[in-house]
């Protein structure tokens, strides 16, 4: 594991898991589309030897680690599709069989062993990640007074795992607010060509006219509609632990967020999710939701912020668990919350609490096979606080159909002195999700036997896309 998005992506590059593009490329439609074509081919090095086993058909696939060094349109290096294969998500969790890469030289087909690795390393793979929690969740009592004293270290680890406040952090060396805002200048890509273009699914195109703030006319559509944030971990918390300095509700989620105008984003959860719970918690308060988004920062958090923790369980705790120490957070500039001190870049803002909730078509009906059923909520009015959002090119292969989503607004943007702009390719898989997907499926089958205990092992097909 890396403290930084930028270590990972030196260590990918030593690795022979880094490809860089110099050549000058489009955040619209054309790092996406390079992005897909290289996920679907084969991975430069191999996988350990447990995961090759537990996925004989795609283990090998995933190409490498792409960093685009001349974005049209912003000054910011763009990182993607650095999870997209086994070998490249035991690096980022640090279960390589290979050990620390950071000591490593040239790699071979299934790694590079070398005598020198890391204390905190775990070796053996996702499986052998999977061990160590297995013996976390369900421990045999140590049966000697010596066997207790050599459990210590264990016990000591679990001490470690939550997040720790820290006063300053290399994601605040620059400090944009007021008319500096400018998400614009970020290389938010986009990566499908209807996405964010609900006029070419039959909605009338002008349904978010005269929203204040965002972008419109023929230059916007161009360069900008259908951009959206992809790997950004969106940090929330709820109503009721407001001012707590140690909130107990603190959630870290991955959800896509849509670039609206240069300080105006959509924020897209499901109804389900911790942040759209959270939402729901302010908008009972009539208060406008604090949020930040934040980019990069140690190589588990991407990863964390996709597993499924139980409600009221932070996703820090786990990432804090496989960085074998707790995150450093530090205090947003504008709103009352803490991010990740390491991050590349953070957006913080606002959600708005006056949108409406889910479920509504502006063309005052449902889809033929909902007709009938339309939801409470379905009206011709699209409300104050909210915008139309969407389409999306999603993990399933298909767009997403556009819904009213609240509107994110922002109150600062800060980042690391040359910071990298991590994203990712959301489509039909192979992409960097299935390899998040498969790590899910390997470190949480202990927690999934301590449940149920009949279970020996399962699988989670890729076209399943891991959700129920």
């Amino acid at each position: 594991m890396y403290e930084t998005t930028q270590d990972l992506v030196a260590a990918l590059d030593k690795a022979g898991e880094l490809r860089r593009i110099g050549a000058r490329v489009s955040p619209v439609l054309e790092i996406g589309e390079m992005t897909d074509r290289v996920s679907k081919s084969a991975a430069p090095y191999l996988a350990s030897e447990p995961t090759r086993q537990n996925d004989k058909r795609h283990h090998h696939l995933g190409g490498c680690a792409l960093l685009f060094e001349n974005v049209d349109g912003s000054d910011i290096p763009v990182v993607i599709n650095q999870f997209g294969s086994y070998r490249r998500m035991e690096i980022a969790l640090g279960c390589n069989e290979s050990g620390s890469l950071a000591k490593f030289g040239p790699p071979g087909t299934a790694g590079a062993p070398r005598s020198e690795i890391d204390a905190g390393h775990t070796p053996g793979g996702l499986e052998g990640l999977a061990d160590k929690i297995g013996k976390m969740v369900k421990p045999e009592p140590p049966p000697t007074f010596l066997a207790k004293l050599q459990k210590l270290p264990e016990l000591l680890e679990l001490a470690k795992v939550p997040p720790k406040k820290v006063r300053s952090g290399i994601c605040q060396d620059v400090v944009l607010t007021g008319d500096q805002v400018d998400v614009t200048r970020l290389p938010l890509i986009r990566c499908w060509p209807h996405d964010g273009d609900y006029a070419s699914l039959g909605y009338p195109a002008n349904v978010n006219a005269g929203i204040d703030g965002l972008g419109s006319g023929p230059e916007w559509e161009r360069q900008h509609r259908g951009r959206y944030i992809t790997l950004g971990t969106v940090h929330t918390i709820h109503a009721d632990d407001a001012g707590n300095p140690v909130p107990a509700s603190r959630n870290i989620g991955m959800y896509r967020v849509q670039l609206l105008g240069r300080n105006k984003l959509a924020m897209h959860w499901h109804m389900h999710h911790d942040g759209a719970r959270h939402w729901r918690s302010w908008k009972a308060k009539g208060e406008s939701m604090p949020v930040a988004v934040a980019l990069g920062g140690e190589s588990v958090l991407p990863y964390a912020a996709t597993a499924p923790m139980p409600p009221g369980v932070s996703e820090l705790l786990l990432a804090g668990f496989l960085n074998r120490g707790g995150i450093p957070l530090v205090a947003c500039r504008t709103v009352p919350l803490d991010v990740p001190a390491n991050s590349e870049i953070v957006i913080e803002g606002y959600v708005s609490h006056e949108a409406g909730l889910i479920g509504w078509d502006p063309r005052n009906t449902s889809p033929s096979w909902l007709r009938g059923s339309a939801p409470s909520s379905l009206s011709s009015d699209l409300g104050p606080g909210a915008v139309f959002e969407g389409p999306f090119g999603d993990h399933t292969g298909f767009y997403s159909l556009p819904d009213r989503y609240p509107i994110f607004t922002v109150t600062a943007i800060t980042h690391r002195k040359s910071p990298i702009y991590p994203t990712t390719i959301v489509g039909l898989p192979p992409q960097e999700d299935y390899f998040m997907g498969k790590a899910t499926e390997r470190l949480f089958l202990p927690l999934l036997r301590t449940l149920i205990p009949d279970i020996i092992d399962y699988d989670l097909p890729m076209f399943g896309v891991f959700h129920s």
